[in-house]
């Protein structure tokens, strides 16, 4: 049984940020064009789409990084525009482009990324679309960005792809950002703690949380992050929640930064 709370280096995030960004472009890299141009589950979202999220944002998390001012800047101008409008420019570049460009530009913006983030220390704090984060993080968002717009790719595919135990960052980044997945809806926090009990890849049991809580939530590492990444209905899993505010959460989890998500409906990917 793993407990949590002694956390990674920011070194060992990074690197297990570049193995996930490794295993997803082993994917890509071998698609046919007709691949590149599958719907995805985010509506109106093709593969390619997916790639070029991905490349934007992880030149803004460069640009968070090495120019805080820039980026508050950028941000600021942001949110003057809708959602709407914000996809459609930021995808622009990737719809106007080859594959093997959006995939070319995605691999340079990771390589700027990872150069980055390795020049940040343990205590230091980073912007971003929703509350600073600390850089451990910041680092585990990029990895959670990435594994998550991944699932969207194989669910594309319609092929599975097997957990590793980099679904750690993920779940501790989901457990961290349960306040937020309220805040977010402009919601209060539960004043209670949450306790999280999942299987690991590895059969290992990972425990996140508090020591006793009121709400407690049981089940697969995959699991729990699909559903804190809104890419499966709580229905559809293995979860099991007790507690007077645990299935309220799983209901909202939003381990991202920007609005709240739409999630999955129930029997999407049942």
């Amino acid at each position: 049984m793993g407990d949590l709370k002694q956390r990674p280096s920011v070194a060992s995030v990074c690197a297990d940020l570049a193995a996930e960004q490794r295993d997803l472009d082993d994917l890509v890299s071998a698609l046919t064009e007709a691949d590149w141009a599958l719907p995805t589950p985010a509506p109106g979202w093709d593969v390619r789409d997916q790639i070029g999220h991905l490349a934007f944002y992880d030149r803004r998390a460069v640009l968070a990084v090495t120019d805080p001012e820039a980026f508050a800047a950028a941000r600021s101008a942001a949110s003057k525009t809708s959602a709407e409008e914000l996809d459609r420019h930021h995808l622009e570049s990737a719809r106007s482009s080859s594959d093997a460009a959006v995939l070319d530009d995605w691999r340079r913006a990771r390589a700027e990324l990872l150069a980055a983030l390795e020049t940040l220390g343990p205590r230091d704090r980073v912007g971003w679309y929703g509350p600073d984060m600390g850089s451990l993080s910041f680092v585990s968002a990029r990895l959670m960005e990435t594994w998550a717009h991944g699932q969207d790719v194989v669910d594309a595919l319609g092929i599975g792809r097997p957990p590793t135990a980099r679904l750690r960052h993920v779940c501790e980044l989901g457990v961290r950002t349960r306040d937020w997945s309220y805040e977010v809806r402009r919601m209060a926090p539960p004043e209670t703690a949450a306790r999280v009990e999942l299987l690991a890849p590895d059969g290992e049991t990972w425990i996140i949380g508090a020591d006793v809580a009121d709400d407690l939530v049981r089940g697969s590492a995959l699991d729990f992050c699909l559903v804190v990444t809104q890419r499966r209905n709580l229905a559809d899993t293995d979860l099991v929640a007790t507690g007077p505010r645990a299935v309220e959460w799983l209901a909202l989890a939003q381990a991202f930064a920007g609005a709240p998500g739409r999630g999955r409906r129930a029997g999407e990917f049942g």
